[in-house]
């Protein structure tokens, strides 16, 4: 009896992963014909499927979405830490820093300021400004590959991708000592300095090794490998360490990309083998979502939604001016980075554990912007990406 029910579970597990490889294939043919992002089709494809829909993924392929989107993410963080290399930095790292910054600063200010003059507690309000600082670098980094455009403000955009959950952190961190009741400035900071700073160190410790060791074989499956293992590695440490893998793996990222002078491979590598895991990690994020959270919120919700958007599109446009991007693209960083994913409801799941009063409103909160902006941010970024132009070469 155990064997057959062994036997009957590994069957179901086979089946299911055949049939979300095949429909991230019907997903990835629908992005050609329609022009839509596969990333939207795969999340409504998987809200169709799940628990919201029709309920045909088995309750064992969802647990799966943890390890998953670990995996996925530190693969995402390795090729954004790509865009950092000193080449990228020296012509583009001004708009990349000076915009990052401003609509992180932009978001939050922006956010608990409206939330705040419609009622809400100060503190709560300013935690669900830090929350909306987050984007989502896996939607993000998808929708600029499947674009095809490689020019100057799509190197941009990957650079801003790459920091600005980072500052998104710092100012989370801060939201925490100043919504009035955390450990204090000691225990944010340290912790803050141990999620981010450990990170850092950890990416080191595996970066230069990679960067001195890989791609001294022959091309082909030894590096495929190599590639795999650093990425295997980076998040499994991460996690054991209680670090960032996100800020893990776009260390790396940075310090191959700008120390392995006789090889730049292991991102191509990255590139080729990412898209099946993108695959799984789209499709059961879109299972997971819980739509009925929108409806749960009201004019408020609505505001928090639009503050957001507001916030992000003032900041882009602050930040590109400060960082002298062409005028007929300051316009277009803002809207570009509205996708927002699991990083913000990691940092809401977060502030719920400190502020169990405020739990419910702050999961609510995120769960419902995550879906919007899950559904409507990467087209908005296509259509920005494609209002640039085509291909100015380069890397």
């Amino acid at each position: 009896m155990d064997e057959g029910i062994t036997r009957m579970d590994h069957a179901a597990f086979f089946i299911t992963l055949g049939v979300l490889f095949l429909v991230g294939l019907v997903a990835d043919t629908l992005g050609r014909l329609t022009r839509l992002p596969r990333v939207t089709l795969l999340l409504l494809l998987g809200l169709l499927a799940g628990n919201a829909g029709f309920d045909l993924i088995p309750d064992a392929a969802t647990q799966w979405f943890d390890e998953l989107s670990n995996i996925a993410l530190t693969m995402v963080a390795f090729l954004l830490g790509g865009s950092l290399s000193g080449k990228n930095l020296r012509k583009h790292g001004r708009p990349i820093f000076t915009i990052s910054l401003a609509i992180a600063v932009c978001t939050v200010v922006m956010v608990t300021l409206g939330l705040v003059a419609i009622g809400l507690a100060p503190g709560l309000a300013l935690l669900l400004g830090a929350v909306a600082t987050a984007t989502a670098p896996a939607a993000m980094t998808d929708v600029i590959r499947q674009s095809g455009v490689r020019n100057d403000f799509t190197r941009t955009l990957k650079g801003i991708v790459a920091v600005d959950d980072a500052w998104g952190l710092i100012i989370f961190s801060v939201a925490l000592v100043l919504a009035g009741q955390s450990d204090g400035w000691d225990g944010v900071l340290t912790g803050a300095l141990r999620d981010l700073g450990g990170a850092v160190v950890l990416g080191c410790l595996i970066g230069f090794p990679a960067a001195f060791l890989t791609g001294r074989l022959q091309q082909g499956e030894p590096m495929q490998a190599e590639a795999m293992g650093i990425v295997f590695l980076s998040s499994g440490l991460a996690l054991w360490l209680e670090v960032s893998f996100l800020i893990t793996g776009m260390t790396v990222g940075a310090i191959v990309a700008n120390f392995a002078r006789h090889h730049s491979r292991a991102f191509h590598e990255i590139e080729h083998i990412q898209w099946p895991f993108m695959i799984l990690f789209f499709l059961l994020a879109g299972a997971l979502l819980e739509v009925e959270a929108i409806l749960l919120l009201g004019w408020s919700g609505v505001l928090f939604l639009l503050m957001r958007i507001l916030g992000r599109i003032a900041g882009g446009l602050i930040g590109a001016r400060l960082g002298r991007v062409p005028p007929q693209e300051a316009a277009l960083y803002g809207p570009a980075l509205l996708p927002q994913a699991g990083i913000a409801v990691g940092m809401a799941l977060v502030a719920s554990e400190q502020f169990p009063d405020w739990g419910r409103s702050i999961m609510a909160f995120t769960i419902a912007s995550t879906v919007v902006f899950e559904a409507i941010g990467p087209p908005i970024t296509l259509y920005a990406i494609r209002r640039t132009g085509g291909d100015s070469g380069g890397a």
